[in-house]
């Protein structure tokens, strides 16, 4: 069991919690998860939370292999208006904002957001942690190599589990020296990694527990599935509920999910067998 202090709502997680992706992009490499505000981020939020969603992430900026890059300016315009029509029709959703700038991290939790996922773990922007201290805002730090247009570039590791727990070692200390209090960590499948790295990382994710952190796997319909399964993007659901379930068998606290009612019921069935 965890904790979060989500701007003074405590959001306990006596199981592994559910967070679902809403990508406000017009280029997600997931059809299904894009949205446009004015058309359906409402129908897809809701249908998310009525399927168990603990907590809506949404992200204004692809992060796609080869996405360009968008400006602060960009992004916050994208997101505009989007957290406070989710809180005003679902005042007790719990958002999640998925961005490496500072900024745009300010402005959202500043409009009623609650929680940090940033997939440059506070390299991209030197201001993040500090912010995201300042805010005191749960904090999901993931690890990754290069930027979207180069991480791609970046997949070769001696030894991936320690290189990426040293990663871990270093960005916890820097998150606790900038006054981050509610710290998740998230070894950043397919970010800088290729099929087998993230097969290797997911089996020895138990060794991540000796941070004492919530740990995130963020694996849903990633190209580590459909491409070992050669299928496509829009038929990896099955793979995605497998590997779902072996994450959780591994220690995973939070599953980050295009697919919300699947990954509850991977969180359901493991607790009636585990007991837990």
């Amino acid at each position: 069991m965890f904790t979060l202090n989500c701007k003074g709502r405590l959001l306990v997680a006596e199981q592994a919690l559910v967070m679902g992706i809403v990508n406000l992009t017009p280029d997600s490499f997931y059809d299904d998860s894009r949205s446009a505000v004015k058309d359906s981020l409402l129908p897809m939020v809701e249908k998310m939370l009525n399927e168990g969603a603990d907590i809506i992430d949404i992200g204004a900026q692809s992060t796609r292999p080869g996405a360009d890059l968008l400006s602060a300016e960009d992004e916050i315009a994208r997101l505009a208006g989007a957290v406070n029509l989710i809180l005003k029709n679902f005042p007790d959703c719990i958002i999640s904002i998925d961005t490496y700038y500072a900024r745009v991290a300010s402005n959202c939790i500043e409009a009623g957001a609650s929680i940090i996922n940033d997939v440059s773990g506070g390299k991209a922007d030197e201001q993040m942690l500090a912010t995201a201290a300042s805010l005191n805002a749960p904090y999901v730090c993931m690890h990754s190599r290069g930027t979207p247009q180069t991480m791609h570039q970046s997949t070769a590791y001696h030894n991936i589990t320690a290189e990426v727990m040293e990663y871990f070692v270093e960005r916890e200390q820097a998150c606790r020296q900038a006054g981050i209090h509610d710290l998740i960590i998230d070894p950043g499948f397919g970010f800088s990694k290729n099929a087998k790295g993230n097969f290797e990382l997911l089996n020895q994710l138990p060794s991540f527990a000796i941070f004492e952190r919530p740990i995130l796997v963020g694996i849903s319909r990633k190209s580590t599935i459909y491409k070992t399964l050669q299928t496509s993007v829009e038929h990896a659901l099955n793979g995605t509920t497998v590997l779902n379930t072996v994450a959780l068998m591994k220690g995973a606290s939070i599953l980050r999910v295009h697919d919300v009612r699947e990954a509850r019921e991977c969180v359901q069935l493991l607790s009636a067998l585990t007991g837990s």
